[in-house]
Order: C-alpha cells, then sequence, then structure tokens
C-alpha cells in the first residue's frame, strides 16, 4: 500500500505538486533523520543532511528520476551522503593535523630561540594581500567547502581553471607563511 502512496506522490511531483512534496518530506523526513543519525552520531549533522538531500530533490528536479521503490532509494542516498560526509571530515581532520603537525613543529623550533611570529596575522595579512579569481577560489573552496564544480560556476570558469586559481594561491601562502615573496 505504502509503495502505491509514493508512486501517486511521484506522479504528482513530476506534475511540479508541491503539496505532493510536502507530502513526501513529511512521511520520510523522521525516519530518515534516525537513519542519518545512525552513520553520523549527531542529531544536527543528520538532521541538515536530510534537509539538504530534500532540497536537492525539488531544486535538482531528482524525483524525475525515481521510479518504483521511491523509500529505498531515499534511505540509499541518505547512506550514501552520510558516507560521503564521513570521508570528507576524516580527510578534513587529517589535514588539519598535518597543518597542526608542520607548524606546530616550525613553532617549536622557534619558541626555543624567542623569536616566535604571529602566523594568525602573517596568514590574514597574505589573504588580504590576495586579489581576484585567485582570493576568490581559495575563499570558496577552503572556507566555504564548495565543492570544485560547484565554485567553478559560481565564478563563472571552467574547473580546470579554478585549480589553477587554487594551486598559484596555495603557492603564495606557502612562500609567504615561509617568509618569501
Amino acid at each position: 500500500m505504502s509503495q502505491q502512496q509514493d508512486t501517486l506522490l511521484v506522479l504528482r511531483l513530476k506534475e511540479n505538486d508541491i503539496a505532493a512534496f510536502d507530502e513526501l518530506y513529511l512521511k520520510y523526513f523522521k525516519v530518515l533523520c534516525a537513519n542519518a543519525f545512525f552513520f553520523l552520531r549527531n542529531e544536527s549533522e543528520a538532521k541538515d543532511l536530510v534537509q539538504t538531500l530534500f532540497l536537492d530533490i525539488w531544486e535538482k528536479k531528482i524525483y524525475e528520476h525515481f521510479h518504483k521503490d521511491v523509500k529505498g532509494y531515499l534511505f540509499l542516498a541518505v547512506k550514501n551522503r552520510c558516507l560521503n560526509s564521513i570521508k570528507s571530515s576524516k580527510v578534513k581532520d587529517a589535514r588539519v593535523e598535518q597543518f597542526s603537525r608542520y607548524y606546530g613543529d616550525q613553532m617549536q623550533g622557534q619558541q626555543d630561540t624567542g623569536d616566535l611570529p604571529d602566523y594568525q596575522d602573517r596568514l590574514e595579512a597574505l589573504l588580504s594581500d590576495m586579489k581576484g579569481q585567485k582570493k576568490a577560489a581559495l575563499n570558496m573552496v577552503y572556507f566555504k567547502d564548495k565543492k570544485y564544480s560547484e565554485a567553478a560556476r559560481e565564478l563563472g570558469i571552467g574547473v580546470n581553471s579554478l585549480k589553477t586559481h587554487l594551486k598559484s594561491a596555495l603557492k603564495t601562502l606557502r612562500l609567504g607563511m615561509n617568509g618569501k615573496k
């Protein structure tokens, strides 16, 4: 019976019936949040993830690709998004650890001599001196956590151009943080 109701909801969705979207949302939101919580172990992250899924379903018209098993699709989509989120978190954690280890070693060596530069001020100065798409690319990808394709689209450039701007920006930061220009 539930699958028939879902099929009718999908038909209504394909006719851009927002009431059908609301029904689908109300029917599955809580159970999908519980499923996401199982993976993420964080209630607010789970809710955000499911909310984003439903936004994508409506805005990107993902419902046009729904077939018979809507419930199965939703649970699989939540699982995949959770696994991607976990993977992304692990990558970020590894980057932070690597950054901390690298700059921690440098700062420790300089503490011994009593000459400890203010890395935060230096980084902020380098970022404020950076101009144009190089700065925008760095800001979008590293500070706003946008995907390359999303950032490139917003800047009106190709992904390869975005990567070039990022590479140049990171090189500028590396040289500047090491005291070179």
